[in-house]
């Protein structure tokens, strides 16, 4: 192939780019409402103030399990479902969204059809399985009780002895519960003109301490006292020019003061205009009302109303499922390039992942000013950084050696701590306030980031391990030079991470001391980070006494992503100690299996060298006395 042309490479960097920013050209205007507007107004929840369009998609993900809602005639955007549920509750309980995992497929391992339906969740309260396994809040209604009941059993049982049938009636009671709050959170469900209702209230009520001397009615009363403990978020900020978290409220709250003390919000009569306008299908008002609310909130709330469009413009790019996807083309470019055009394929390939890494880089930072916190808060965001750090260190190994191997190797890390970012995803809020012991000092955050380097530094070492033993057992591409290459950057990348490992296990031990008055515990997650620190230790005084050669030296980076995924992830599943974050059923098959991999790898690195394809091919090709320098 001719020498790439430069226009090529920039038309690839324009097209990635037009594939990243294409969401922003999508409009929620669905019947003519502003919705898009309407998912940029700030609430609190959680103890974090987040634009509607959050928690939108973060409550749809969990009940359906999709941040989309497939409708006869196309699709729901979450804003869209929200406000349905929120303003015609009617519509919303019939849509399909609720995910029912029956035990039916039971039936596929010798069980008859009829004792897989009894077994199910469904068949338990009456309902017919179906085959979409999707039901509505209206057909699950009648079953309410008895489903809290199941619910309520099933919690006494420890996470890690739930039978499937216990863990799936633990999920479907808590999106049902979250639905209920959610479609109580602005007026009571089946309002059918809460603007009308408000207006009432300012016109009729006369503001009294003793709320029943101000001419309420007993049920309008009960009404705004269930939703004050029902609803789910807080739509009312405080009023001006006080700005503190704290102050915000729910909209029975809300009334309730105007009811006891006077001076209604005026967040209250805007959010019931977007209400009735909405179930009267008006969208002229609605739009109107989205307007004045949002010019009203930038007049006193500028800051808030700011960092609530960039979460929303971050929410519609999706960076990181960008990014991930884009790191599966890169890794195959990258491997293509070993094979035909190694110069055009592997410089497209190392220009794509600096594009992408930007792309991950600015997600990581957009994370950080919006959370206010250092990259790694939780399991989600050290998932997101030890990818971020894998290819940072691999565009550092391909700009050096040019030989695609730093792009593939950090292309398929990326991707696969984006997928399983992906999956953590799957609980909700990824963007979770910290913990008060969390958010002490500037020795937790350097401590953190820095383990989180070691972690992605292991893993990098490992997966060029992969590399060197895949490409010299099943292909004949592993010569001479490229086993040297890989050997050096292995050598390299373990020299790095047993430095972040130890310098970041050292300042976790000094942040140990200062919060808790202790510098070691034997928590199981600091012996994890211990066992990262030795292993890579071993790796090195192994190598520098030439107890290992090179693929000595591969089995033993493999091993080490063995040990760090087990300290990443594998201690928060004990159930014990400072840093267990719960029993994660899911995760748990994939950690073994990953493993499990990892062994085998190790089993065919130690195969004698004529099993080796590489060694075959050099065997076939190379004179009998300068075998003893192929790859061995």
């Amino acid at each position: 192939m001719k020498k790439s042309r430069p226009w090529i490479i920039w038309l690839v960097v324009a097209a990635t780019i037009a594939y990243i920013l294409a969401p922003l050209s999508q409009r929620d205007t669905r019947g003519g409402f502003a919705m898009q507007k309407l998912g940029r107004l700030p609430v609190l929840l959680n103890g974090r103030i987040k634009p509607l369009d959050t928690v939108a998609r973060n409550s749809l993900l969990i009940i359906h399990g999709k941040q989309t809602l497939a409708i006869e005639h196309g699709e729901l955007t979450p804003i869209e479902w929200l406000a349905e549920v929120m303003m015609k509750s009617g519509e919303a309980d019939r849509r399909k969204i609720f995910v029912v995992r029956s035990l039916e497929t039971r039936a596929a391992l010798g069980r008859s059809p009829e004792t897989a339906k009894s077994s199910s969740i469904l068949a338990a309260f009456g309902l017919l399985p179906d085959p979409n396994k999707y039901w509505s809040f209206l057909e699950l209604t009648p079953h309410l009780q008895e489903i809290e009941q199941q619910a309520e059993l099933a919690q006494k049982v420890e996470a890690q002895l739930r039978s499937p049938f216990q863990r799936d009636i633990i999920k479907l009671f808590e999106r049902l519960t979250l639905y209920h709050r959610l479609e109580n959170s602005l007026e009571v469900a089946g309002t059918e003109d809460f603007k009308a209702q408000v207006d009432d209230l300012l016109n009729n009520i006369r503001p009294a301490p003793v709320p029943m001397n101000s001419g309420i009615t007993a049920e309008a009363l009960q009404s705004l006292d269930f939703l004050s403990e029902t609803g789910y978020f807080f739509p009312i900020p405080p009023v001006p020019p006080n700005d503190d978290a704290l102050q915000w409220r729910k909209m029975g709250e809300s009334v309730l003061q105007f009811i006891t003390a006077g001076n209604m919000h005026p967040a209250v009569p805007a959010w019931a205009t977007l209400a009735s306008a909405y179930a009267a299908h008006d969208p002229a008002t609605f739009n109107t009302a989205v307007e004045s609310y949002s010019s009203w909130l930038q007049q006193h709330f500028p800051v808030r109303v700011w960092k609530a469009k960039v979460e929303s413009v971050f929410n519609q790019l999706q960076p990181f499922y960008s990014a991930m996807v884009i790191y599966v083309l890169i890794f195959i470019l990258a491997c293509a390039s070993w094979l035909v055009w190694p110069q055009t394929l592997g410089r497209y390939a190392f220009v794509l992942l600096v594009v992408t890494f930007v792309v991950h880089s600015v997600g990581l930072i957009t994370r950080m000013y919006l959370e206010g916190r250092p990259p790694v808060t939780n399991l989600y965001s050290s998932a997101v950084f030890i990818g971020w750090g894998a290819v940072l260190l691999g565009i550092f190994l391909e700009r050096f050696f040019r030989n695609g191997i730093g792009s593939a190797t950090a292309a398929i890390i990326g991707f696969i701590t984006l997928l399983i970012a992906h999956h953590l995803s799957m609980d909700g809020d990824t963007m979770e306030m910290m913990r008060a012991v969390l958010d002490t000092n500037g020795w937790l955050a350097t401590h953190v980031v820095m383990v989180t380097l070691g972690y992605a530094s292991t893993f990098l070492a490992g997966f060029l391990a992969l590399t060197y033993i895949v490409r010299g057992a099943f292909t004949p591409s592993l010569d001479r030079e490229t086993a040297k290459s890989l050997s050096r950057m292995v050598y390299g990348i373990v020299c790095f991470a047993t430095l972040f490992s130890f310098v970041g296990t050292i300042l976790g031990g000094i942040w140990a001391d200062q919060s808790w008055g202790r510098f070691w515990g034997w928590d199981p997650k600091e012996n994890g980070a211990a066992l990262i620190v030795l292993w890579n230790a071993i790796i090195l005084h192994a190598r520098w006494g030439g107890l290992v050669r090179q693929r000595g030296l591969m089995v033993m980076a493999v091993f080490g992503n063995v040990v760090t995924s087990w300290s990443w992830f594998g201690v928060n599943m004990l159930g014990i100690g400072l840093h267990s974050y719960g029993f994660m059923d899911s995760a748990f098959p994939w950690l073994i299996a990953f493993g499990l991999s990892q062994v085998a790898f190790m089993l065919i690195g130690v195969l004698p060298p004529h099993l080796w394809r590489s060694q075959l091919e050099a065997t076939r090709s190379t004179p009998v006395r300068e075998m003893a320098n192929a790859p061995a």
